[in-house]
């Protein structure tokens, strides 16, 4: 298992860095500010932030420590990250841990979806490439969680913030059970007020 333990801003951070160098290169390396934007954003993040500059700045130091950043020193302060140098990563595998530290647990198929403003993949099968060289890296960066009931795929989680709790892997589960059980109470429902209706209809033509 990866031996780091970020906190949930400096995963959001690192995310956004990873993701402005893909997808928008030529506003790369972020200003504090437009780093503090890209944390705050509302799309493509999964929770969504309110965080503050100060609270930024204090993650930005931490990263710093860490290795996984470095200041761009020029008319105004830019930040950018170390991840792909320190872990060696390709495009692909960066949209990748970018996707998974900005939106959390997602499934192949989602991230295919998600990290196109990154990388496009062509198929599948260049994904799972991509996540076979993430699950073997020294140390790991990712990991498959078991696949949850009722679920078509399992789900992919990043390792940067120590090792995932096995009930991830299900915590769709209640959510979905609760849906069904409401979707299965509306039917029932609407079942009854059918019948309802029926024997009024079949009370009116019997007058006639």
């Amino acid at each position: 298992m990866s031996d780091l333990d970020l906190p949930l801003l400096e995963c959001r951070i690192l995310g956004c860095l990873l993701e402005k160098q893909l997808s928008t290169p030529d506003a790369y390396p972020l200003s504090m500010n437009a780093l503090l934007n890209a944390c705050n954003q509302s799309s493509n993040r999964d929770p969504v932030l309110a965080v503050t500059e100060p609270e930024v700045q204090a993650s930005v130091e931490a990263l710093l420590a860490r290795g996984l950043a470095e200041h761009w020193p020029g008319r105004v302060l830019k930040v950018a990250h170390t991840a792909k140098p320190t872990w060696n990563l390709s495009v692909q595998e960066a949209a990748l841990l970018a996707e998974l530290l900005l939106r959390g647990p997602q499934t192949p198929g989602e991230l295919r979806t998600n990290t196109r403003r990154m990388y496009a993949f062509p198929d599948l099968a260049e994904l799972e490439a991509c996540l076979g060289a993430l699950l073997e890296a020294e140390p790991p960066l990712i990991q498959r969680l078991p696949r949850a009931p009722g679920a078509r795929e399992a789900r992919v989680a990043h390792l940067l913030s120590g090792p995932v709790a096995q009930a991830l892997a299900h915590d769709a589960a209640p959510a979905r059970s609760g849906r069904l059980d409401q979707l299965e109470a509306e039917v029932a429902t609407l079942r009854d007020e059918l019948a309802v209706l029926r024997g009024a209809f079949e009370a009116f033509k019997a007058q006639f």
